[in-house]
């Protein structure tokens, strides 16, 4: 009944604004179109607000969820009208904020203590607002500076009931969209949901703000600020506040003469760092979440803040990310398409010749070009029909790692249009890859594994022995599989005979009582023969032995 609630609310939401205004009507089949033509929200009179306002309001009424969304849109102007982008640009962190009442009452109870105890100051009307938080600042009785970030009370239930709502389109379009098997829905959108509710949790936050400030320690290209442990809670967190010019304000990083080129270039350096180096991501890097250290313009330094999301990758995908990326780099499409196919990301059933042909007709337009000349929307749109001509699959694991890449390439192109993203790239990529060949990456490897290896060296014997009885009894394994097989083929063809006796017999038995009404019978006695007949064949298909 509640999602029944939630999803009258989100339809009463879309009429109020009139959001039927932003669908692209003419790309969408046939009944879409006319659903989207009748339906209630045409009675609707549309505000008298700019489009970007109703958008913004709307998204901010319908909760976290749809808040991330916009936020993602506002960094892609080269998809979206620019008064759109601006306008969704104010949910990065200036969502209406929650009481200040509410949000003092949320640390006492959390911290134990009352504000006036905690802090020396605090600041009672929030510095910055956004979906899942608010932060205030506030003074140490240190004299340290301090921010104090402290979740929206009630947020969990609204999450969940629209995680549940986007699991029930989910399961629809898996089962009967043809493509949905491939897009695995449900699987993504069970990620996004461990992701999310994660991100309530401000502990968590706090260690993942900790990891990533051990591993960029004295770095020059990210500062990350301190946690105060003792001062945090799953509510509440309070960290070292820092002083920066937000990453979206173009204008103002212009005027302190920061190395805009420098400056874009050590983004891409930064996330190739996370990903390769560390295997540890910050995946929500959208503008509100990053400022830039101007106190030295030449060499500028990013600063990152809202750690709550983060992103890993296994072993295995890690090295076929790069080893894909480093072909793609060096042009090398039939290394690429093997890589595909040897990874699993495409059946392997796929013609090699024809899917290298299909990368490099998305790839070539593209390549050594820099952002400005690069078509976004229709680079997207030549990569899904290439997807979908091969059969490929979405992998949920790297969906995150796509999901910043798709924040990084934006602000790139909002800080520094000129950006050659593959030369940049392509030298990091490189440097790691030699790195893990190379004796000293080696040795690291051999180090970090040496304790199992030794661990499990008494165990060596038994696992000998049990490997040679294996092979030794290969025959009798391989026969067991092949009797499991036949089994199931077995009972998959009873089933299948049983549904058709089924369906037969219903056909039969409805003729013959269609039979019977039509004559009108009295007595059992009366009934004609060929009801008869039909009803006797109808009852043994039912009864006979499968």
């Amino acid at each position: 009944m509640r999602r029944i609630n939630r999803l009258f609310q989100i339809v009463w939401v879309i009429c109020r604004y009139r959001l039927d205004e932003f669908a692209p009507l003419t790309l969408l089949p046939l009944p879409l179109r006319l659903l989207f033509l009748l339906a209630p929200w045409r009675l609707f009179p549309k505000p008298q607000i700019p489009r970007g306002e109703r958008l913004r309001r709307a998204l901010e009424e319908l909760g976290p969820i749809f808040v991330k969304f916009g936020q993602i849109l506002s960094t892609r102007k080269d998809l979206l009208p620019e008064d759109l982008a601006d306008e969704l640009k104010r949910l990065q962190d200036k969502v209406p904020p929650f009481a200040s009442d509410m949000a003092v009452r949320i640390i006492e109870e959390s911290l134990k203590s009352p504000v006036s105890e905690l802090f020396a100051d605090f600041q009672t009307y929030p510095m910055a607002s956004a979906s899942i938080a608010q932060v205030h600042a506030a003074t140490l009785k240190n004299g340290k500076e301090v921010v104090v970030k402290v979740i929206r009370p009630g947020i969990e239930k609204t999450i969940r009931l629209d995680i549940a709502l986007m699991l029930l389109v989910a399961r629809l379009v898996e089962n009967y969209w043809e493509d949905g098997k491939r897009l695995h829905p449900v699987e993504v959108v069970k990620d996004y949901e461990h992701t999310i509710i994660d991100e309530l949790d401000l502990q968590r936050e706090a260690a993942n703000t900790s990891q990533l400030k051990r591993n960029f320690a004295g770095s020059e290209l990210i500062y990350i600020p301190e946690v105060y442990w003792e001062m945090t809670h799953s509510r509440v967190l309070v960290m070292e506040r820092i002083y920066g010019v937000p990453i979206a304000d173009v204008e103002q990083l212009r005027k302190a003469n920061v190395n805009m080129k420098l400056l874009a270039e050590r983004g891409v350096e930064i996330f190739f760092t996370q990903v390769f180096r560390d295997s540890f991501f910050h995946a929500d890097m959208h503008p509100g979440n990053i400022f830039v250290d101007v106190s030295n313009p030449a060499n500028p330094r990013y600063i990152a803040i809202d750690c709550g999301i983060v992103g890993t990758l296994t072993p295995e995908d890690q090295s076929y990310l790069a080893r894909n990326l480093l072909a793609f780099f060096r042009r090398d499409y039939r290394q690429v398409a093997v890589l595909h196919i040897s990874s699993g990301w495409v059946p392997g059933h796929t013609r090699v010749n024809e899917f290298e042909a299909a990368i490099r007709t998305v790839c070539e337009p593209i390549f050594e070009r820099p952002l400005k000349d690069i078509s976004f929307g229709q680079f997207l749109m030549r990569l899904f029909q290439t997807a979908r001509r091969f059969d490929m699959e979405v992998q949920p694991q790297l969906v995150l790692l796509q999901k910043t890449l798709l924040n990084i390439e934006g602000l790139g192109r909002q800080l520094y249009p000129d950006l050659d993203l593959w030369s940049t790239a392509q030298p990091f990529l490189e440097n790691w890859m030699k790195q893990r060949i190379a004796p000293p990456g080696l040795l690291k490897a051999i180090k970090q594994h040496a304790p199992d290896w030794i661990e499990q060296t008494p165990e060596l014997p038994q696992i000998l022995y049990e490997a040679f009885d294996q092979l030794r009894h290969l025959d009798r394994y391989n026969q067991a599989n092949q009797d499991s097989l036949a089994s199931l083929s077995r009972a998959f063809e009873k089933d299948k005979q049983q549904r058709r006796d089924f369906w037969l017999a219903g056909l039969v038995l409805a003729s013959a009582a269609a039979m019977a009404i039509g004559d009108q019978p009295l007595r059992l006695t009366e009934l004609p023969w060929p009801s008869v007949m039909l009803a006797v064949a109808g009852l043994y298909l039912l009864m006979r032995p499968k």
